[in-house]
């Protein structure tokens, strides 16, 4: 397995070095171990036993967290499922964010996580007043693939909303398919993600991607390049609450807001997502596998959300 630590360019801060020093003033420790400033204790009688005067502490100097014990923990839980794995983590608040991957570079079956950047690019172009939301698609013979909906028939035409609800919440098919059309159809779509890093992906057509290039797409949305607040505005409630919540939802607090998208497939269970309000600040968590399927699959991807959200817990107390 490959894993790497990286500072994201876009995200990562100066390398902060944060010390401590105690203000010069004297401190007295009573024999309770009770501190009080110098200035405003009254002077040592003779009959005083003893008193102590603290030395002003030298700097420390301290150095950032080493993200080896998540890395040794996603090690073990990839290991023990047999499963290819790929993560990507990018952290977009808190001291220092980091960004962080195993085998993040790595392609996988993309599954229904091509909805995602579809759907982006749909919130973008509504966002920009290039399109409108309760503007229709029309059903054609050729979108058409088994899912969650079966009343597309000639000539049935939808919302981008409701579209939007269907392939986002649902992760219906034929409107994923609708979306990718409406945007202008995969070459158009790839082009457009590419130009925000997703550079390894084959959306739709060959339907590849990494969890790498998934973490590019919503760090450029949760970063407001793509369309901002209104884009968000758009993209968030389709994406909250799914009909599948057994993944990187399952792995962290249930009242924790986890806005994503997932895909399986056969043996593919992936998920994209990113945590709202993490212990350290929002984060992105993209886990793609295969090899597994099912509820072994979105175990897997759960318990890996788990170690990261222990690792985040614990970011604060080097901070």
């Amino acid at each position: 397995m490959v894993v790497r630590q990286r500072i994201s360019a876009k995200l990562a801060l100066p390398a902060i070095v944060i010390i401590g020093v105690l203000a010069f003033a004297a401190v007295d420790v009573e024999a309770n171990g009770r501190a009080v400033n110098a200035s405003n204790a009254s002077t040592p009688s003779t009959n005083v036993a003893s008193s102590t005067r603290v030395s002003p502490i030298a700097p420390i100097a301290v150095a950032p967290p080493d993200p080896s014990v998540l890395a040794a923990a996603v090690q073990l839980a990839i290991t023990s499922s047999g499963a290819a794995v790929g993560v990507s983590l990018v952290e977009l608040g808190g001291t220092d964010p980091l960004t962080w991957s195993a085998n993040g570079g790595e392609v996988f079956t993309a599954a229904s996580t091509y909805k995602l950047a579809a759907l982006m690019l749909e919130a973008e172009n509504i966002a920009a007043g290039r399109t409108d939301p309760n503007g229709v698609v029309c059903f054609q013979p050729d979108d058409y693939e088994a899912g969650w909906f079966d009343d597309y028939t000639d000539g049935a035409c939808f919302t981008r909303n409701e579209l939007a609800l269907r392939a986002g919440t649902y992760s219906d098919n034929t409107a994923g398919h609708m979306l990718v059309r409406d945007v202008g159809g995969a070459d158009a779509l790839n082009a457009w993600a590419a130009s925000l890093g997703a550079t390894n992906s084959a959306f739709f057509v060959d339907n590849t991607t990494t969890a790498d290039d998934l973490a590019a797409l919503w760090l450029a949305e949760a970063d407001g390049t793509i369309g901002g607040a209104a884009a968000q505005a758009w993209l968030y409630p389709v994406l909250t609450g799914t009909r599948t919540e057994s993944g990187v939802p399952t792995g962290v607090p249930s009242d924790v807001v986890v806005v994503h998208k997932t895909g399986t497939i056969d043996l593919v269970d992936n998920d994209a997502a990113l945590v709202t309000s993490g212990p350290d600040g929002p984060f992105v968590l993209v886990v793609m596998t295969d090899g597994l399927g099912g509820a072994a699959g979105w175990q897997l991807i759960a318990s890996i959300a788990a170690d990261v959200w222990q690792f985040e817990t614990e970011r604060p107390l080097y901070a």
